[in-house]
């Protein structure tokens, strides 16, 4: 007993290290799909207690990487931080013990198989029910592997998590004292070949991308500097946005067609709104382009986060009112309930802001519209640079779209619809960072964006199963 626990602590340990370089802001993709794998190998050696107690640390304890975020940058009371961190953990543990339950019986194929599923459904209602939706999935880890990623354009984002948590699965169950010699050897040979063919569908999607039916030059640009972060006065306002004007026609001289700046640049009331709309709309017909704004619009009774297009014949042309809130710092702003269609010569663009695209069904609803590009004003926390910024790319590549997002404190970034970075600048790196490069208006039709989150709804079923042939199975004695 002594020697097991002994190995359940070493498990925890080595799991909740790569729990926390494999996840979090900065993830190194290859390490999460080996992070569960120390404590599914040891618990079924352990008692139900001391497996719950290994997963609940192995998580909570990765999870520590995000506590100076939520804590510190965003100011989240400690009781939220705790119930931020425990809650995952949990069904973590119980996904762990379901595994622990099914392999101790003998039901290898269906340990294998419920263990992705369980943290799946979980994720999925967790998306269902969270103001953040999907934010905190396990699939964003793996942004910088994208042959992984391309299995979204069929799953959605569930699909990457399954994967990831399957192959550790496999190899635990394979590894364990328990099942014939015959049922391992078949489920390696069936996973093997599973995760084979997701893969090598990702290195065909990235390589055999169809040739654009347009390609434009897009510009964006963004200010970091102290005073430019959110003025709400009206001479701070009108400054602010006038100075933005003003790099417009910097930005067409390079070539861009359409100019896109951060959400949340100033609070602009009624009363000067006029104004404001003027320097843009002078700067649009003046240099020939189309431009994107976000602001705060404020008027008698409510207050928008809108997105405010201009055409380059001078007219505000669209208005966008974001659609999901950051809760606390934007309770007080009413939700858009509309999508922004812009039919261009070079194809269809769409808008959203920021948070928006934490959401998979607007990004869907416009992949289902045809948009082939993407116009995504935001307002990021320099920290969460890269995490925030990835995640709307995989919405690209879920609904089949490219993007040109332009945060504040943030990183400006030009994507493709398979989820490639085509151009990327620090916002930080200048007082008015800029960035201006090609991009193709290219819309894929994807399986995801047509079915919806039906592989979500397959692991819950998956998972069910599983879990009633576990119930008919009887206790199984350790076996090589």
């Amino acid at each position: 007993m002594g020697r097991h626990l002994i190995s359940l602590i070493v498990a925890a340990a080595v799991s909740a290290a790569l729990f926390y370089f494999g996840t979090g802001l900065h993830p190194a993709w290859w390490i999460t799909w080996f992070a569960p794998l120390p404590v599914l190998l040891a618990a079924p050696q352990v008692s139900r207690r001391s497996a719950l107690a290994a997963a609940v640390l192995a998580w909570a304890v990765g999870g520590l990487n995000m506590w100076r975020y939520e804590h510190d940058l965003l100011s989240m009371p400690v009781g939220i931080c705790l119930a931020i961190l425990l809650m995952p953990s949990l069904f973590f543990a119980l996904a762990v013990l379901l595994f622990r339950w099914l392999v101790r019986r003998g039901a290898v194929w269906q340990a294998a198989l419920a263990f992705p599923a369980a943290w799946v459904s979980y994720e999925y209602l967790t998306s269902a029910l969270s103001p953040h939706s999907t934010f905190g999935n396990l699939a964003y880890s793996q942004m910088d592997y994208l042959p992984g990623l391309q299995i979204a354009s069929i799953t959605g984002v569930w699909g990457i998590s399954f994967c990831l948590l399957l192959l550790p699965a496999t190899f635990a169950t394979v590894l364990s004292g328990y099942g014939t010699k015959g049922e391992k050897r078949a489920l390696a040979i069936v996973a093997g070949i599973f995760l084979a063919v997701v893969l090598g569908f990702g290195y065909w999607r990235v390589h055999t991308a169809p040739a654009s039916a347009g390609l434009i030059t897009v510009g964006l640009i963004a200010s970091d500097l102290p005073q430019n972060i959110l003025p709400v006065d009206r001479d701070s306002a009108v400054r602010l946005l006038g100075e933005y004007s003003s790099q417009v026609q910097n930005l067409s001289a390079q070539g861009a067609q359409v100019v896109v700046m951060p959400e949340k640049i100033a609070v602009v009331l009624d009363s000067y709104l006029d104004t404001i709309d003027g320097f843009f709309t002078s700067a649009a017909a003046r240099s020939k382009v189309n431009i994107v704004v976000g602001i705060i619009h404020v008027s008698p009774g409510a207050r928008w986060n809108e997105a405010r297009v201009y055409s380059p014949d001078g007219k505000v042309a669209a208005i966008y009112e974001k659609h999901h809130m950051l809760p606390a710092y934007e309770s007080r702003l009413t939700p858009g309930t509309t999508r922004t269609l812009l039919r261009q010569p070079s194809g269809v663009w769409g808008i959203t802001i920021c948070k928006d695209m934490d959401f998979p069904l607007l990004s869907r609803q416009y992949g289902n519209d045809g948009i082939g590009l993407l116009l995504t004003p935001a307002w990021d926390f320099t920290t969460d640079g890269w995490l925030h910024g990835r995640m709307a790319i995989l919405r690209g590549v879920e609904d089949g779209f490219s993007m040109a997002r332009a945060p504040k404190q943030g990183l400006l970034t030009v994507t493709d619809d398979r989820g490639r970075v085509l151009a990327e600048r620090d916002t930080g790196s200048a007082p008015f960072a800029t960035l201006v490069a090609s991009v193709p208006v290219r819309h894929t039709d994807t399986f995801y964006a047509r079915f919806g989150d039906w592989f979500a709804w397959l692991s819950i079923a998956v998972m069910l199963v599983c879990t009633a042939s576990g119930v008919r199975s009887r206790q199984s004695a350790p076996r090589g």
